[in-house]
């Protein structure tokens, strides 16, 4: 493959992941709220979780939510379940700091069933397949190892800027209003899976 499709890939990657949605929010969140390194174990799980997901909708998955009646409403209703769930944890949080691991942030196997029920997840694996393999396992493959890295960067960098906020919100009052906010937002965006 040239590199005349290598940067066409790498800019959809970067543009898809970096943009805000759910798990940004949740990333964002969870940098205000707990250490880096938990963060970051929450990056890994959605980036791998999405990398799978991009590999098997490349392997003709989202054909089957075509076939299957009521499965593209039954992800798009565990989507929302879950999006509001974080929404809940989060808006009732009481603005202060955990010490020593008091709580932990949500974890690798959260950000993995994030993405496969977050439709903006499928909508990008599915277009970004649509628009730049032929349906090639090679081209798959490669797009997908496009993926990983700047996902994770993309995902990490959501997660890095919270930490910085955090030195701005370490005040509980603060704090419970940035959670406030943010759990609003995320709730927010369950309007937008519903309408699509």
């Amino acid at each position: 493959m040239s590199l005349a499709m290598i940067l066409p890939m790498s800019a959809f990657a970067l543009a898809a992941s970096i943009s805000p949605g759910p798990v940004n929010l949740v990333c964002l969140s969870s940098g205000t709220r707990y250490p880096l390194s938990q963060g970051l174990v929450f990056v890994t799980g959605a980036t791998l979780g999405f990398v799978v997901l991009f590999v098997a909708v490349g392997l003709g998955l989202y054909s089957i939510l075509a076939v299957v009646p009521g499965l593209k409403e039954a992800l798009r209703w565990a989507g929302v379940a879950f999006l509001l769930y974080l929404s809940w944890r989060l808006f009732r949080d009481d603005g202060r700091l955990p010490e020593g691991g008091a709580q932990r942030a949500p974890g690798f196997m959260a950000g993995a069933l994030l993405q496969w029920l977050n439709p903006k997840a499928w909508l990008a694996a599915a277009s970004g397949i649509g628009a730049y393999t032929s349906g090639d396992l090679h081209q798959v493959i490669l797009f997908a190892a496009l993926y990983l890295p700047i996902c994770w960067l993309s995902l990490g960098s959501w997660v890095y800027a919270g930490a910085f906020l955090r030195r701005y919100v370490y005040r509980p009052a603060v704090l419970l209003t940035v959670n406030r906010t943010l759990a609003v937002l995320l709730a927010g965006s369950c309007l937008f899976l519903l309408i699509e």
